[in-house]
């Protein structure tokens, strides 16, 4: 969502429009693979407003998340992380994320191949599925080649 998509959201809702708010939303859009905590959100936005307490970054999360336009996540790292909401099937699934054992880079990848499933549970069951995360753990291509060594052969 753009400056001007969110800045309408937010008198639509009754919302008060601040660069606070702004701030908030465009350091995660703009660091959309990252999954940044609150605290690297807060770093990212007092570079351009230097007056942001880290209450007012927590508080704008907080709201953020009520709206629905970003989610919370746990990467399994200790550390509670956040990332702009995604648009696949109206915004109500996420991108998903392959965590790498070895070197801890955590990658998004698009696609929801769940739909299947979520019909069948759907049909099975009679429980609509709203929502799903999805994390996959393994290695990265870089670490899969490093274990594997120039001579093609595993070395661990």
């Amino acid at each position: 969502m753009d400056r001007e998509h969110f800045t309408q959201f937010l008198r639509d809702k009754g919302l008060k429009v601040t660069n606070q708010r702004i701030g908030v939303l465009e350091a995660l859009s703009d660091s959309e693979d990252s999954h940044l905590t609150a605290e690297e959100i807060y770093d990212v936005v007092r570079l351009k407003y230097p007056e942001i307490g880290l209450a007012t970054v927590y508080r704008t999360i907080q709201l953020l998340l009520e709206l629905q336009l970003i989610d919370q996540i746990n990467l399994d790292d200790g550390c509670v992380r956040y990332e702009v909401r995604g648009s696949d099937a109206g915004g109500q699934h996420h991108h998903h994320h392959l965590i790498c054992l070895s070197c801890g880079r955590v990658f998004s990848f698009n696609g929801d191949l769940l739909e299947t499933l979520e019909e069948y549970i759907r049909d099975k069951n009679g429980f609509q599925v709203v929502d799903h995360k999805v994390q996959l753990y393994g290695h990265c291509k870089e670490c899969q080649e490093k274990m594997d060594g120039p001579s093609g052969t595993d070395m661990g």
